[in-house]
């Protein structure tokens, strides 16, 4: 696509304002339109950008070239088809859908025509900023920790797909191995689901990761630990205390990066270079994010068998 870009957003809540505001901003694009079935919430985002607020999805398909999908979760996988289905590509929030034949559905409805589509796992930005990918060893085990208080947004699913998926599929970014077994043990308090979660996942490699996420805690609390053959890593990035002994040349000073103030940003103007055929795949590609679901749902099988 040449020419700039107009941006749609299906989902005008806060998530979705975010990212009317990214196509505001983003070089060669412009925010277009916001589709919302609640036409002030509609209208309230995109007014705030110089878009126009719709509550008709074909309308608002037919005003604009790529789409955003950022309503809840549990509706990821409808506003993304339609976008497909009408020739657009499309960003979806994460998780990519809360089911794996949705994912499914997504992935085929894409590869028919050949459109780009890209999943919103911005951490993956971030640990490019590190050097994390580009460590020439296996990691052993990895501890990850992301706690946050409560809220309204995401109840819709669990926890698991709500946070602790992020350090799934970094996991998954940074072990070429495959997962064999997952145990965990959780809480549900509020949401009627899962709000707080732990989790051991088991690779085929030999690989060891232990996930705990909370949306329940008192403070947040956002830690992850990595042991390689040559030494560790342990980074707390709210503090940003950084440890390395592994040898490697790792950025303690990666918050300072544009891709990790702005990892969300990084990720949809990746997602733009490649609908206009400027970068070869997006940050995270909906095969990577399937994968990533799948492991989660596995996470939530072993929660409801612990």
């Amino acid at each position: 696509m040449a020419g700039v870009l107009r941006g749609g957003v299906i989902g005008a809540g806060v998530f979705g304002g975010y990212h009317a505001r990214q196509y505001a901003n983003q070089s060669g694009a412009r925010l277009a339109a916001v589709f919302d079935p609640h036409p002030e919430r509609a209208q309230a985002v995109a007014g705030q950008h110089g878009g126009q607020g719709f509550t008709d999805l074909a309308a608002f398909l037919d005003a604009v070239d790529v789409v955003t999908v950022a309503s809840p979760a549990s509706h990821h996988a409808e506003g993304a088809i339609a976008a497909l289905q009408a020739g657009k590509p499309v960003y979806v929030e994460k998780p990519l859908a809360v089911s794996l034949e949705d994912a499914d559905r997504i992935v085929a409805e894409a590869a028919r025509d050949k459109l780009v589509i890209a999943c919103g796992h911005q951490e993956r930005v971030v640990f490019q900023s590190i050097g994390l990918f580009d460590i020439p060893e296996q990691p052993l085990r990895l501890e990850a920790v992301r706690f946050g208080p409560a809220s309204e947004r995401s109840l819709d699913v669990s926890v698991v797909l709500d946070l602790m998926i992020h350090d799934l599929d970094l996991a998954l970014a940074l072990c070429a191995g495959q997962p064999l077994s997952a145990e965990g043990d959780g809480t549900q308090a509020y949401s009627g689901g899962w709000d707080e979660a732990r989790a051991e996942v088991t690779f085929d490699n030999g690989f060891v990761a232990t996930f705990a996420a909370s949306r329940m805690a008192e403070a947040r609390k956002r830690t992850m630990k990595l042991v390689y053959p040559s030494g560790e890593l342990e980074i707390d990035f709210l503090t940003r205390e950084f440890r390395n002994t592994t040898g490697f040349p790792l950025n303690p000073d990666f918050a300072d990066t544009p891709g990790a103030k702005d990892p969300l940003g990084a990720s949809v103007a990746a997602f733009l270079a490649c609908v206009r055929g400027e970068a070869p795949r997006p940050i995270v590609t909906p095969e990577e994010a399937a994968r990533a679901l799948d492991l989660g749902l596995a996470v939530e099988q072993a929660l409801e068998a612990g």
